[in-house]
């Protein structure tokens, strides 16, 4: 099988399958499609412009991943919010990469009453930092999954580990987040999508990761790693992100997603439905 391997949306992909000239062309134009929708990191995205004037821009995310977003918000009691680019940028994950940490701001929890949505547009009433990156890569997955249903054969599409798999089953680890060279699990795929997080990603600082809790803009500090399966990327990414708080098994369970996440003593713990192997001593 052909791979392609490029760089986007600020991490590596994979493309395992047999695309044509005109199927990488058309990947390309979707994903900076999205991208000059939805980065906070580019001067000219819809995202920063609402950011810093409110208003609104058209998208056909807007309505699945604002509702994502919503059903997040409720289930882990306002510890996942949209509108917590702010956080990240006063604790130094802004656009410029400045990574120096600041104090920090909890996300406006009245973020419903700022944004608004349709299913293809979004409007905020003020300005407002919006920041997908709890759902947005999955989202991106199954997009360009779905762009090339009609490619033959086995398909794998992999942005930097959220990776989404038709055909013939792929064998993943589970990287462990404090040594690389070791996995806590390993689990099979095949049709369907495994989307993971953890605080060794995107980490900066004393104990500074992208992984906040909007309530306080602090990092988490409980669990250290998770990992969700389901059909979707953008629901697997959404459970990834919402294993780290209370309410995220709940929201699993409601949408059919299994999982593993990994404490930060090093004990772990799974779903009941879980097809993998773990081998971590289970949290009790």
């Amino acid at each position: 099988m052909a791979i392609w391997r490029f760089d986007a949306i600020g991490t590596g992909w994979e493309i395992v399958g047999e695309l044509a000239d005109r199927d990488r062309s058309a990947v390309a134009g979707v994903i900076e499609r999205f991208d000059r929708e939805w980065s906070r990191f580019r001067a000219d995205s819809a995202v920063t412009r609402i950011g810093a004037a409110g208003g609104g821009f058209d998208s056909a995310d807007a309505g699945p991943m604002l509702d994502a977003y919503r059903a997040l918000s409720t289930a882990t009691a306002g510890a996942v919010n949209p509108l917590v680019g702010a956080s990240l940028d006063a604790l130094g994950y802004d656009a410029a990469y400045t990574l120096h940490a600041g104090q920090p701001v909890a996300a406006p929890a009245d973020w419903t009453a700022l944004v608004s949505w349709t299913a293809d547009a979004v409007t905020a009433s003020a300005p407002a930092l919006l920041d997908v990156g709890a759902l947005g890569k999955g989202r991106l997955v199954d997009l360009v999954s779905e762009l090339l249903a009609d490619v033959p054969g086995d398909l794998v599409v992999d942005a930097g580990g959220d990776m989404r798999v038709r055909g013939g089953s792929v064998r993943t680890a589970l990287e462990h987040p404090f040594d690389a060279t070791k996995a806590i699990g390993l689990v099979e795929l095949q049709d369907a999508a495994l989307c993971g997080s953890a605080i060794n990603r995107r980490a900066w600082g004393d104990g500074l990761h992208h992984v906040l809790d909007a309530r306080t803009g602090q990092p988490v500090r409980t669990w250290a790693a998770t990992w969700a399966l389901g059909a979707q990327a953008m629901k697997a990414d959404a459970v990834a992100t919402a294993l780290f708080f209370d309410g995220g098994p709940e929201l699993a369970a409601d949408w059919g997603v299994e999982w593993v996440r990994m404490a930060t003593d090093g004990r772990a713990e799974r779903s009941r439905g879980w097809p993998g192997e773990l081998f971590l001593a289970p949290v009790r």
